[in-house]
């Protein structure tokens, strides 16, 4: 075993590493499969295997002490689904697994393609929009706002929150102390609301149902409120936007859509490991583990750099290309074993509506230049102007 450990004295969530950081995990993945961040006193895991093995074993990267690279968020977090291990995080994801599971969104299909083909109609007679404001953030926010049963006083606030929420996952910089205001006004609201003020039948009254059938405590409700109402939100707005980025520079591609030769579920797996809208979250060591270059030893916290691994080229052959042939596509964006999203099922059918929706009408759409939102841990943009369509 190396006696020299490899480090590095880089702020990996410096504005400039955040708004390109592929050329550093390329950097951290040549230089070790494990590599100690000096700055944030935890270890980089930039490599596709050891991040999948650290997803995969959660007695070994234990998520109870929470998931970010602060106290203040880890304290926040404590027994939730995302902060916790078995048996704990079984009873809490039991709560909405019906709900999410294949079968229960199945009955959601026609009426988001509905959606998504009106939202699209209205997009094609505005001739110009911008497909950040105007496209991913519209969708996703209504069809989790509905399924949550969110009242509408409360829904012009859920982007802020949300962006809020995964910024706070990282370090103790700037930015995370900023994003303290809306989440403190987001956890107000969620300890606040009652079963009454959520839609009959909704997830969010499942949550509250289960507490009052004693599945989970009563004091895991806000958690869970806030947890499924958030996280379904920006990841599917990031990962909608660079569709349609990725669809714009490369015509190539969605040609090979609209020619029926891909299917939209291949080319959106491939969106999401080109650019995954999560590009990390931390885990702490529960016993030393061995790397091939070095041994990080029991209690420390490491980063699992989900955007690395899905562009490493020891996994994905020119992994900086954009292609959405690649099969079998197993990126790691939606994590991996028991922490695995748990929303992707409706994540997956947003998109297929939307994608469905867009190669129905649009040929081409061309663009101005796309503005970078800098978020600690979300990867996606501000803005994208649709400056002119070619429609079908």
């Amino acid at each position: 075993m190396a006696t020299v450990v490899p480090r590095s004295d880089l702020d990996l969530f410096g504005g400039d590493v955040l708004a390109d950081p592929y050329p550093v995990y390329a950097d951290l993945r040549a230089q070790a499969s494990a590599v100690l961040l000096e700055r944030h006193r935890a270890w980089a895991i930039p490599r596709y295997d050891g991040v999948r093995w650290a997803l995969a074993n959660w007695r070994t990267f234990s998520s109870a002490q929470g998931v970010a690279l602060n106290d203040a968020m880890n304290t926040a977090q404590q027994g939730t689904v995302l902060a916790s291990d078995p048996p704990v995080h079984r009873a809490l994801r039991s709560v909405l697994a019906e709900q999410l599971a294949p079968r229960g969104l199945q009955g959601l299909r026609y009426d988001l393609q509905h959606s998504a083909n009106q939202l699209v109609h209205a997009l094609i007679e505005k001739g110009s929009f911008d497909a950040v404001a105007d496209l991913a953030q519209v969708f996703p926010l209504t069809v989790v706002a509905d399924l949550v049963g969110i009242p509408d006083s409360v829904r012009n606030r859920l982007l802020s929150w949300a962006d809020a929420s995964f910024t706070a996952f990282g370090p103790p910089n700037e930015r995370t102390q900023q994003s303290w205001p809306a989440r403190q006004q987001m956890f107000r609201w969620c300890r606040s609301v009652t079963a009454s003020e959520l839609t009959p039948g909704s997830m969010g009254r499942a949550i509250f149902e289960a507490a009052d059938a004693g599945l989970i405590t009563h004091e895991s409700c806000a958690p869970l409120l806030s947890a499924y109402t958030t996280a379904g939100i920006d990841t599917t707005v990031h990962a909608l936007s660079h569709a349609i980025l990725m669809f714009a520079e490369h015509p190539d591609q969605w040609d090979l859509i609209r020619a029926g030769d891909i299917e939209i579920l291949d080319a959106f797996d491939e969106v999401l490991r080109h650019d995954s809208p999560v590009q990390a979250f931390t885990r702490v060591t529960t016993t030393n583990v061995d790397f091939p270059e070095v041994t990080i030893p029991a209690g420390e916290r490491v980063v699992l750099l989900f955007g690395s691994g899905n562009r490493d080229e020891r996994h994905y052959p020119n992994p900086d290309r954009f292609d959405i042939t690649r099969k079998p596509n197993d990126h790691l964006s939606f994590g991996r074993g028991i922490h695995s999203c748990a929303g992707q099922g409706l994540a997956r059918m947003e998109a297929s509506a939307i994608l469905s929706a867009l190669a129905q009408r649009i040929r081409r759409w061309h663009i101005g230049p796309p503005v970078q939102h800098i978020n600690n841990v979300l990867r996606g943009l501000a803005s994208l102007p649709i400056q002119r369509l070619e429609l079908i």
